[in-house]
C-alpha cells in the first residue's frame, strides 16, 4: 500500500499483516512502504552517554519512552508504528496526526528538561523528503505476543531521518516553560531483571551497505538462530514477569510523569505510593479485584516485552551465556572485517523496563527493555566508531 492521502493511509498500520518468527525481520517480503504524506517523529537524549555514566540510566530510558506515550495520548490512542531505542524513540504518523504529534514532541522536550534534567532533541521529518533523498521507509509488524505487535523499520529512510535530526534539521521547537505532555499510562515499577546465564547483552548490528544485502541477511539470521538456542530466544524477563518490590525504585519518576503542572510533586508521590502499595498487595496475594488478574498481568508483561527489534539495524537485549557470547562476537567480528556490518555490544548484569499501560484491565500493555547500564547507548559508541572507521 502506498497511498497518497489521509483516506488511503487510514488503517495502514493495522492493515499490515504481522509476522511472528523473528528471523523474518530481515525478510523484505514482510515490509511495506509507508504511505506518501506520512511523517517521522524522532527523539534523542543529548549527552545520553554522559548521563548514563553519572548513573541516570532510568531517567534516560524514561526520556526515551515519553515521546511514545505522549503521542499515543495526543492522537487518541490511535495505533501507529514506533520503536523505543533506549535513549530515544522513532515513530511514524499519518498526515492527520502530524500537528498533534509535533505539539506532543514539543511538550515532551520541555517536560524532559524540567522534570528529568535532560536535553531531548526532537524532529519531524516528512517521509516524502526521505524518499526524495534516495531512501525508502519500510515498515513491518512483529507479533511479540498474541496481544501486542511492535513496528520494525527498514529501507534506511529512518536512519537518514535520524542523521538529519542530529544535524538539527527538521527540529521541533521546545514548548514554553511549564508545558506538559499527557503521559497517562507511563510507568516504571518493576525491579531490574537480573541475568541468569552470565550477562544481559545489549547488541546493535547495522549493515554497512543495504539491509537486503545477502551477506547481512545471512549473518543476521545466524545471529538470531544462535541466540535462539536459548529458551524463548534469550528473553531476559522470566515467563512469570519481572520482580516487583514496594516502594518501587521508579516511584518518583512515575510521579513526575503522572502529575499535572500545578500538582506538587510530594502530593503526587504520596498518590503513587498508595497506588503501588495496593498493586504490591495484589501481586503478593494474587487476589483478583474488579477484573484485574495480577498473575495474568505478570505473564502478559513478559510476553509483551520488546527485547528485540529492527529499525534499520538489529537491536537486542538478551540473557546470554559465555559460550554463545563468544560465538556471537566471532561471527560479528568476521562479518565486520569483510565489510558487511558494524556492531556494538555492552555486557551488564541486569536489564531495566519502562512501561506504557493504557489500562491494567486489558492485555495490550507495552514494555520496553534496555540494559541496566544504558546498554543500547553504550553499544552505540562501539557501533559508531566502527562505522566511522569503515567510511574512512
Amino acid at each position: 500500500m502506498d497511498g497518497t492521502d489521509g483516506r488511503e493511509s487510514e488503517g495502514f498500520y493495522l492493515g499490515t499483516a504481522p509476522f511472528s518468527d523473528f528471523a523474518q525481520v530481515v525478510d523484505a517480503k514482510v515490509y511495506r512502504p509507508l504511505p506518501a504524506g506520512w511523517w517521522l517523529g524522532l527523539t534523542d537524549v543529548v549527552g545520553s552517554t554522559k548521563a548514563i555514566g553519572a548513573g541516570h540510566y532510568k531517567r534516560v530510558n524514561m526520556a526515551g519512552a515519553t515521546a511514545i506515550s505522549a503521542v499515543m495520548n495526543a492522537v487518541g490512542h490511535r495505533n501507529f508504528p514506533f520503536v523505543f531505542g533506549g535513549d530515544g524513540a522513532s515513530l511514524a504518523v499519518q498526515p492527520e496526526d502530524a500537528e498533534a504529534t509535533r505539539e506532543a514532541l514539543a511538550r515532551t522536550a520541555r517536560w524532559v528538561e524540567e522534570e528529568l534534567g535532560l536535553a531531548l532533541r526532537t524532529a519531524m521529518v516528512p517521509v516524502d523528503e526521505a524518499r526524495a533523498a534516495g531512501h525508502e521507509v519500510l515498515m513491518a509488524r512483529f507479533a511479540a505476543s498474541d496481544n501486542v505487535c511492535y513496528a520494525m523499520f527498514a529501507g534506511h529512510g529512518l536512519a537518514w531521518a535520524e542523521e538529519q535530526m542530529k544535524r538539527d534539521a527538521y527540529a521541533v521547537p521546545m514548548a514554553p516553560p511549564g508545558a506538559r505532555p499527557d503521559l497517562t499510562g507511563l510507568s516504571c515499577r518493576w525491579t531490574p531483571i537480573k541475568e541468569t546465564r552470565g550477562c544481559i547483552l545489549s547488541l546493535l548490528v547495522a549493515p554497512l551497505g543495504s539491509a537486503e544485502d545477502p551477506g547481512f541477511v545471512a549473518v543476521t539470521r545466524q545471529l538470531v538462530a544462535l541466540i535462539g538456542r536459548y529458551e524463548r530466544g534469550g528473553h531476559p524477563v522470566p515467563p512469570i514477569g519481572p520482580g516487583f518490590t514496594w516502594p518501587p525504585a521508579g516511584l518518583e519518576l512515575e510521579a513526575r510523569a503522572s502529575r499535572g503542572g500545578a500538582t506538587p510533586l510530594g502530593k503526587q508521590k504520596r498518590k503513587i505510593w498508595l497506588i503501588t502499595l495496593i498493586a504490591w498487595v495484589l501481586d503478593k496475594t494474587k487476589w483478583k479485584v474488579a477484573g484485574f488478574d495480577p498473575l495474568a498481568y505478570r505473564t502478559n508483561t513478559a510476553a509483551n516485552t520488546d527485547f528485540r527489534k529492527f529499525d534499520d539495524m538489529l537491536r537486542m537485549t538478551v540473557d546470554c551465556g559465555p559460550d554463545v557470547l563468544a560465538k556471537a562476537k566471532d561471527l560479528l567480528e568476521e562479518a565486520h572485517q569483510r565489510g558487511v556490518l558494524a556492531y556494538g555490544l555492552w555486557e551488564q548484569s541486569a536489564a531495566l523496563m519502562t512501561c506504557i499501560v493504557p489500562s491494567p484491565l486489558t492485555h495490550d500493555h507495552m514494555h520496553f527493555l534496555d540494559g541496566a547500564e544504558g546498554g543500547y547507548a553504550r553499544a552505540a559508541l562501539q557501533l559508531k566508531a566502527q562505522m566511522k572507521e569503515s567510511a574512512s
